[in-house]
């Protein structure tokens, strides 16, 4: 059993939850500053002076038979380093996973005809797919908080891959549209990880990690189209899906070597525990309730953009064919990849600023594009790739955000957040595809600066320091993150050996029990650093 630091409770700034936070360190032998563990690493459990380390059993086999590689076996005296070829490889993951959500939707004609059904039928395809992706949001990702993600990830992509051979086989519409919707639930795998790589990531690198998987996931929503509708153009549509298998279980066989066995969070919380304490979150968290609004209506402002995109670029004054249109999401793809600037920029900022600039941002595009979308193409041009890198900027700002509320519950609160994203894509699509149709492109314009001012409305009624649901309590000193001690700067204010005083060593948080979950306090002017618990008290 693993040797793990006791742990008090303490209420948050907004009483709504509890976080827990390390201890003081206590000193060496001979009263001086006990050795930092390597910031880089995450899963170590820290042994005291009273407990020697425990022999842990390592755990070698997935599943009870599946052999884990030596190398992403959880050693708990040393933990995982977070390289950025692992962050790339869940960045590709995202990308090729979530891709399964969005190719049948230029393949709407090719699948009629085939099938034999109504164009009015088979738009129930894409409609099933996403219903399925919303259930899995809702019953699915919670698991992240319950049980390994190594093994989650593994299931989801072999559960993928299968129901993807179905769709690629069937000759049923019946079959092919239940089989929609149990693949949208199966596609939830970038949801998992990106929580994940909060947990792995080290604090100073966490949006940064964010970013590329985010990134990734961006860039699946606009390749899936470009993919589907090429290879549907030139060959069988059936290709597609076979593409797609190919895919999901090349990526299950690169998961398989280099996802570690990251330890689970030890909540000891029902299935049915982990639902209810997401309801909770939803209703007693003033930053994810915040986060939520933001993300639901930048959500819509983006859907609503590449929704109608099609509609103006195949009309007047342009009058694009198919392929002029499609070249336009790649665009939007180059937007998505200043996504390592992204994540490094907010690395530096408090994230409340970086959701900020990520607003205005936002909210210059569409003035751009509802004043001269109709008249110059060069608008679109900027409009396309300003969008991609403001939606990120505002997007990795608010996830950093939420995960600063709770370690041990990442997984859940980012369902929450994430199905509303996904209600602002419904209602983007929807509602402004028929404000564009029935009242023209600055209508639609309007729309979304008129959304954008609801989500700048909603960020400033509470400012990153506030303790209270609405205000600007606190004192903002800088818009800049305060600065990781380094272990020279913790052994300089060490007392001298003879005063055999205690001094607190800031602690990385991601141990396999999550034993300190107060690695960013909620006070944002202060998240990337650790307070010792003697201030947490005196903040109580």
């Amino acid at each position: 059993m693993s040797i793990s630091l006791d742990v008090e409770k303490l209420p948050t700034s907004d009483s709504s939850s509890e976080k827990t936070v390390a201890p003081e360190a206590p000193p060496d032998d001979k009263g001086g500053m006990p050795l930092p563990q390597d910031t880089e690493r995450t899963g170590v459990v820290e042994s005291s002076p009273e407990h020697e380390k425990a022999n842990e059993p390592i755990r070698t086999r997935d599943f009870g038979f599946l052999p884990i590689p030596k190398k992403q076996r959880h050693d708990p005296n040393v933990g995982f380093k977070f390289t950025t070829l692992l962050n790339a490889v869940f960045g590709v993951a995202s990308t090729f996973t979530v891709a399964n959500l969005y190719y049948s939707q230029p393949l709407l004609i090719e699948l009629a005809n085939d099938f034999g059904t109504s164009y009015d039928r088979i738009s129930n395809v894409p409609t099933l797919t996403q219903a399925g992706y919303a259930a899995g949001l809702l019953f699915v990702t919670p698991l992240g908080d319950m049980i390994r993600r190594r093994e989650l990830l593994l299931a989801l992509l072999v559960c993928a891959g299968s129901l993807t051979i179905g769709l690629a086989a069937t000759k049923s519409l019946e079959l092919f549209e239940a089989l929609s919707f149990l693949s949208g639930i199966a596609a939830v795998t970038p949801q998992v990880m990106l929580p994940f790589a909060a947990d792995l990531a080290p604090p100073h690198k966490r949006a940064s990690a964010i970013s590329i998987v985010l990134s990734g996931l961006l860039l699946g929503i606009l390749i899936a189209r470009v993919l589907g509708g090429i290879i549907g153009e030139f060959s069988s549509w059936r290709n597609v899906y076979w593409m797609s298998v190919g895919l999901h279980f090349l990526i299950l066989i690169v998961l398989y070597f280099v996802l570690p066995d990251f330890p689970d969070k030890g909540l000891n919380l029902s299935y049915w525990q982990i639902l209810f304490s997401m309801a909770k979150f939803a209703v007693t968290e003033p930053v994810l309730i915040q986060s939520c609004m933001i993300g639901l209506a930048c959500s819509s402002v983006f859907s609503c953009f590449w929704v109608t995109l099609t509609f103006l670029l195949g009309g007047e004054p342009y009058n694009y064919n198919t392929l002029a249109i499609g070249l336009f999401g790649l665009i939007g793809m180059l937007g998505v990849m200043t996504s390592p600037f992204v994540g490094r920029f907010v690395d530096k900022l408090i994230p409340w600023f970086g959701t900020l600039f990520g607003l205005l941002g936002l909210l210059l595009s569409f003035t751009i594009y509802t004043g001269a979308g109709i008249v110059n193409i060069g608008a679109i041009v900027v409009t396309c790739f300003t969008l991609d890198v403001a939606q990120q900027l505002q997007q990795v700002s608010n996830s950093t955000r939420n995960f600063a509320i709770n370690p041990a519950a990442r997984a859940r609160i980012n369902s929450v957040y994430i199905i509303s994203v996904f209600l602002g894509q419904v209602i983007g699509s929807s509602v402004g595809s028929r404000i564009f149709l029935q009242y023209g492109q600055r209508a639609a314009g309007g729309f979304c600066l008129a959304l954008i001012g609801f989500a700048l409305f909603a960020l400033l009624v509470r400012g990153p320091t506030a303790k209270t649901w609405i205000g600007w309590t606190g004192d903002i000193k800088s818009i800049r993150r305060q600065p990781v001690p380094n272990h020279n700067d913790v052994e300089r204010q060490a007392p001298p050996p003879s005063e055999h005083r205690p001094v607190p060593v800031p602690q990385e948080p991601n141990t396999a029990e999550d034993h300190a979950l107060a690695d960013e306090p909620e006070d944002e002017t202060t998240t990337g650093t650790t307070q010792p618990a003697e201030e947490h008290r005196a903040s109580a």
